[in-house]
């Protein structure tokens, strides 16, 4: 799935002062704490691989927050492989509470002004303040609209990032001092979407919360006076957290560090849910547990709902072959329930480059450099090739005709463990349009699933196809639906603009008024308003 965007990787690390010290705590002390950041996210550079960043809190240093951020991988960025290089930037960016990001560029573009985290200065202290985030707000272009049509403001990114910092200085403006949860109740009135963010002011405050929805995941452990938070659990747990420790945030809820205390509070009402399935599917890493989900079961149990629906006839030449990686733990769990060998046909070249995030018509050959078939293991087998979706097709295509010219494969059997795709995500996935989609031109002539699934393995060049059905997703989660978003797969949003949103993708779809350089959410404040 390299064809499929990332989301971005939050984390944030905080040691509260006093006689304690966490034994978490690095060799250097509580002051420099700062220094599990790179670590933590490292953990999550799963979740983006186009920057990554931090910011520090030091109480007696000059700049009391201060902020490191450079485009690359978390190692390219803070020289993890220069150890010289690296320990001057630790020593300079040394903190006793620190915030982090890792992104993907899902709104604005590839260059290091996007990277986060943003700081904002500002000569009060509770004004001056740092923040990272994971998510796409769906109402971006009306905020932004509504921003630019106010006194004579101006925008200097074309990313909902940018709004999100306005709309807390605005909160914040003037002679009032609300809390933390004061300013992200009123924020949150005002955004809709999906969000995990950290925010750390020049008073050593420090905000973590999760949309009311719960769309994007956030996960925070507390030990002594260590408090640590990420998008994902393994980031905390390969800190030394015990797994006891780790919880999920509720929906809605922040945690705030002040004066030197936590709390954990509501800022929104309690409703209903809306948890990304992806997140289990796809982007969260394997060794993760989010909302007490464990991700590695819920891809052990697609497998099983594959191995379920085969009707191939088993035989010494029946091979089943995982794309790697997020594919592997379906592959495995198929291939035991149907006791036919799961082979590693296909090995990926993990030095390729990010061909996820190198887009454009160079697409194709990257993903042909990424994945190599191996003929000792696939020539003359009917394989049946697992993975975890597909979106644009382009990766797919690539592997099929590779596995047979190079691989010698008699017979390729695709097995998708997801539903069709057929709407764009406006929450954080780079999937905007439908025009881009592989599903919608099959799925929308309303053929049996049967039919379907033939003309789409026809137009792949697979000998059979067979995607799960919708109802499965939540099967193997173990959640209920309505707990779950499922947009992309019903295209049924769970908030108001998301659904406006996907009208005028569906509008512009069946009019070819798709513009190649702009994705829905960005260009459509007044056609959904």
């Amino acid at each position: 799935m390299s064809e499929l965007h990332h989301e971005c990787g939050v984390a944030a690390v905080y040691h509260l002062p006093g006689g304690e010290v966490s034994p978490l705590c690095p060799p250097q002390g509580p002051d420099e704490v700062s220094r599990l950041m790179p670590r933590m996210l490292l953990d999550v550079q799963n979740r983006g691989q186009l920057s990554a960043g931090m910011t520090s809190y030091r109480p007696h240093r000059r700049n009391l927050l201060d902020t490191y951020r450079r485009l690359g991988t978390v190692s390219e960025a803070f020289r993890l492989n220069h150890r010289g290089k690296a320990e001057s930037i630790m020593q300079q960016y040394a903190g006793r509470a620190a915030i982090g990001h890792v992104r993907y560029a899902t709104c604005g573009e590839d260059d290091v002004s996007y990277a986060q985290p943003f700081e904002r200065r500002h000569l009060q202290k509770h004004k001056w303040f740092s923040f990272a985030f994971n998510g796409q707000l769906a109402n971006y272009a009306a905020l932004r609209d509504k921003l630019l049509a106010e006194d004579d403001h101006h925008l200097t990114r074309s990313t909902d990032t940018e709004i999100i910092m306005h709309e807390i200085s605005r909160e914040l403006s003037g002679d009032r001092r609300p809390t933390l949860i004061e300013v992200m109740r009123n924020v949150a009135t005002r955004f809709d979407g999906a969000y995990s963010l950290a925010l750390l002011n020049a008073q050593g405050d420090m905000l973590i919360a999760r949309d009311p929805l719960g769309v994007k995941p956030m996960c925070y452990a507390i030990e002594g006076p260590l408090l640590a938070a990420a998008s994902e659990s393994v980031a905390l747990l390969n800190l030394g957290f015990r797994p006891d420790s780790i919880q999920s945030l509720a929906p809605g809820e922040a945690i705030t560090v002040t004066e030197n205390r936590f709390s954990i509070d509501r800022f929104a009402e309690a409703g209903r849910t809306a948890h990304c399935f992806f997140e289990w599917i796809y982007f969260a890493n394997v060794a993760s547990t989010m909302d007490d989900r464990s991700v590695y079961l819920s891809r052990k149990a697609l497998g099983e709902e594959l191995a379920r629906m085969e009707t191939l006839p088993k035989g010494d030449d029946l091979v089943v072959v995982p794309v790697p990686d997020t594919s592997k733990a379906a592959a495995d769990a198929m291939a035991y329930a149907l006791g036919v060998p799961c082979v590693e046909g296909l090995i990926r070249n993990r030095y390729a480059g990010r061909t996820f995030i190198e887009g454009g018509p160079g697409r194709a050959v990257k993903a042909a450099a990424k994945y190599t078939p191996l003929p000792e293991v696939l020539s003359g087998k009917r394989v049946l090739l697992v993975e975890d979706s597909i979106v644009r097709s382009t990766t797919m295509r690539v592997l099929l005709d590779r596995i047979r010219t190079v691989g010698g494969a008699r017979e390729i059997h695709v097995r998708i463990a997801c539903p069709p795709i057929i709407a764009p995500c406006f929450y954080g996935i780079d999937m905007s349009r439908i025009r881009e989609l592989f599903a919608p031109p099959f799925v929308e002539r309303g053929l049996p699933a049967d039919q379907m699934f033939a003309e789409m393995a026809e137009e792949l060049g697979a000998d059979s196809l067979r995607y799960l059905p919708v109802e499965a997703i939540s099967r193997a989660i173990g959640k209920p639906a309505d707990e779950l978003c499922r947009a992309c797969i019903t295209g049924e949003y769970p908030t108001s603009w998301g659904q406006k949103l996907y009208q005028v993708a569906v509008d512009n779809y069946q009019t070819h008024a798709d513009s190649p350089a702009e994705r829905t959410y960005e260009a459509a404040a007044t056609t959904a308003g």
